[in-house]
């Protein structure tokens, strides 16, 4: 089996309150934490997945959502190849506020082309939703972003997340190292000087 040795940063971002602990703790130790202590800063967790014949390890930034952390902000989202938006489809103010945190990645971030997610979050609160479904997939469809609901709680939808995600960021790997490889292959073309004729 084939073993990625270098790992893909993955940083979760949204607003104080909306999850991004319980998501990261969910998939990488398969539990449920009810409420957590606030993320002082950023947190750290990683987990190896098996994609097909592959392993490839995932680094998950789990950062505050508190303004005075706010500053701190360039220094995790360097180098993220992705970024996982959360919101509580029950706070409808956290959904608004998405498209703060997706200018932020963008503006902050020294990656082309920097993969995002969206993901509305506790829907196991289902009835005091305030974001529909609909909203939150024409969100994600309308800018080119992945878009997921989960419940860090119950568990359902949060290994989907990642999985999708690791899947296109190694798929997007490949195709930069095909590239790469291109590009050495054209510079490494011999020329044969051209037999002059008489």
């Amino acid at each position: 089996m084939e073993f990625d040795s270098n790992p893909h940063k993955i940083v979760l971002l949204g607003e104080s309150g909306v999850g991004k602990t319980c998501l990261a703790l969910r998939f990488c130790e398969g539990v449920d934490y009810n409420s957590p202590e606030p993320t002082i800063a950023v947190a750290f967790h990683s987990k190896t997945i098996k994609i097909e014949d592959k392993k490839i390890k995932i680094q998950l930034w789990d950062t505050a959502g508190q303004e005075i952390y706010r500053s701190l902000a360039p220094m995790y989202i360097r180098n993220a190849e992705a970024a996982i938006i959360v919101y509580d489809i029950t706070k409808r103010e956290t959904f608004e506020k998405i498209s703060i945190w997706i200018d932020e990645m963008i503006s902050l971030s020294s990656q082309n082309n920097v993969l995002i997610a969206i993901v509305g979050n506790k829907t196991d609160l289902h009835e005091f939703r305030s974001v529909s479904v609909e909203e939150g997939d024409d969100f994600g469809k309308q800018n080119h972003f992945l878009f997921f609901e989960t419940s860090a709680k119950t568990g359902d939808g949060v290994d989907e997340v990642f999985l999708k995600i690791a899947q296109k960021l190694d798929f997007k790997t490949n195709e930069n190292t095909s590239k790469k490889e291109e590009i050495i292959d054209d510079n490494n073309i011999e020329t044969k000087p051209k037999k002059k004729c008489c």
